[in-house]
């Protein structure tokens, strides 16, 4: 087991990031839920995954970390710091010192390894070599480090250098974190640029940079400013992992959802994305209607399969023409369940976080969205041309109607049956979600946006086939309908057509 030698210099980084977040981060709590909103999200937690956090010094990231994650999940904080925390925040953390439980450490595996300003140039292999050895395989590292090329962390650099209290750190830019932790054996690296809200905030300051902080992210050039780096890595091959406890936490949506899927080219993630449906939430799902939208792989095959594996999956081949929009309208047709859940095939990787989805049912609310852009949302690799384009619809579509919502055109909702029979859907592609996000808000049903991840496709999971040019016109062709209609009288709510009272 790597041992971890020389922790002087994690001692002070660890008391300098504390000192910075109580004395001069005004919004380092929300920070902290933020962040951790981005851990859950990023490594899609599952209850009783463990979890070591190096570095944690005054619990202030794991109090956020323990709330987040329900309590579910234990969490080791280890402080290099000669003093802990002696409050206990929440039966799962285990405050720790390294000096004193490092030889226990070593004899330890975690599923997950969190740290934050911790990667100093004077021994970053040491810690990045001790993290490795600490994970399972396909353990997943996490680490938030500040941004070396963020201009005001310059300037604080050369202020320092005139006073008595010169800033130490040694910190390394996005390139030399890559090779550090390519280095440390870790694969299916990410580091990308993340977070700007940094001092000086004001209030508004705040609040303007938080809601553009995921387009200056992204944004070539300007994502360089950022206030940090977020490194995302995993100790060997992608292991799946299925929680060997049911997510279904409400008895009043047993045998409630009607789970419907878009097919088109989907062969690779169909086996997945039902086997870990149904492992997570099988007392929710009454059904799996699985649409194949004219695919010419070998997707009605794997569909075909599934049917006579489950029980609960009902195939549904399309003819032509193909479309999303013509396969979402033939999958609500077949769907009886009380709920209907729409999602893509490639968002199995964030089956855990439907849990927040259908709490939100649970309370009462007729539509649940995903939303990629709410507060604590997460986007990896999200297209820069695709974010504008989606924050422009929505800008434009709040002033016109006239009513707030950050992210209506995710295909992942969770809504009524009732209100499905009671919308005009007609769009034969991709615009259908404005439609079916639009629609029951304008309609005045109840709707509630929670936050979800995004991350773009990788090479095992296919190619989408969403072209932003090619089905731009039709989410403004919805938005100029629902516009006349606001302002001439909405014409009464038409049936689903096809769609009776029982879902037949």
């Amino acid at each position: 087991m790597t041992q971890l030698h020389g922790t002087e210099v994690l001692q002070k980084r660890e008391a300098l990031r504390d000192n910075y977040w109580l004395k001069k981060d005004p919004i380092y709590q929300d920070r902290m839920v933020w962040r951790a909103q981005t851990f859950r999200h990023l490594v899609h937690l599952l209850p009783n995954q463990s979890i070591l956090e190096l570095g944690s010094g005054q619990g202030l990231f794991t109090e956020a970390l323990a709330r987040v994650s329900r309590g579910e999940n234990p969490i080791t904080a280890v402080s290099f710091s000669e003093e802990i925390p002696s409050r206990k925040a929440n039966a799962a953390i285990n405050f720790v010192s390294f000096a004193e439980s490092a030889a226990q450490l070593a004899t330890q595996e975690f599923d997950f390894i969190v740290a934050m300003d911790l990667v100093d140039a004077s021994d970053s292999s040491g810690l990045l070599d001790f993290a490795y050895a600490l994970l399972k395989p396909g353990g997943q590292l996490l680490l938030y480090e500040s941004n070396p090329s963020n201009p005001l962390f310059r300037i604080n650099q050369l202020l320092s250098k005139m006073t008595a209290r010169p800033d130490t750190r040694q910190l390394h830019n996005k390139l030399a974190l890559e090779t550090l932790v390519t280095n440390a054996g870790f694969e299916s690296l990410m580091v990308a640029y993340h977070d700007f809200t940094y001092a000086p905030l004001t209030s508004y300051g705040y609040w303007l940079l938080r809601n553009v902080s995921v387009l200056l992210e992204n944004m070539p050039y300007v994502q360089t400013m950022s206030g940090s780096l977020l490194v995302h890595a995993r100790k060997g091959a992608h292991a799946t992992v299925t929680s060997a406890t049911s997510l279904a936490d409400h008895r009043s949506l047993y045998g409630a959802i009607s789970v419907v899927v878009p097919c088109h080219n989907e062969e690779m993630n169909l086996p997945p994305l039902v086997s870990q449906l149904l492992a997570l939430y099988s007392d929710y799902i009454k059904e799996i209607v699985l649409v194949d939208d004219n695919s010419t792989d070998h997707t009605w095959q794997v569909i075909s399969r599934l049917y006579e594996e489950y029980s609960v999956v009902r195939p549904v081949r399309r003819s032509p023409p193909n479309g999303v929009g013509r396969a979402l309208m033939d999958g609500y047709r077949e769907a009886t369940g009380e709920y209907i859940l729409s999602m893509d095939c490639d968002f199995q990787h964030l089956l855990p976080e439907l849990r927040d989805i259908f709490d939100a049912a649970a309370e009462g609310f007729d539509m649940v969205i995903g939303s990629r852009f709410s507060r604590y949302s997460v986007l990896v690799n999200y297209p820069f041309q695709k974010i504008v384009a989606n924050r422009a619809f929505h800008l434009i579509a709040r002033m016109l109607l006239n009513t707030r919502f950050r992210d209506v055109t995710n295909n992942l909702k969770l809504v009524r049956r009732t209100v499905i029979q009671n919308v005009l859907l007609t769009q034969p592609g991709f615009s259908i979600n404005a439609e079916t996000g639009l629609l029951p808000i304008l309609m005045n049903y109840s709707v509630k946006e929670v936050p979800i991840s995004w991350i773009n496709r990788t090479a095992d999971m296919g190619v989408s086939s969403f072209k932003l040019a090619k089905v731009g016109g039709g989410y403004w062709q919805v938005l100029r309908r629902l516009w006349v209609q606001k302002i001439f009288g909405s014409p009464k709510p038409k049936p689903f057509p096809q769609l009776s009272a029982d879902g037949v």
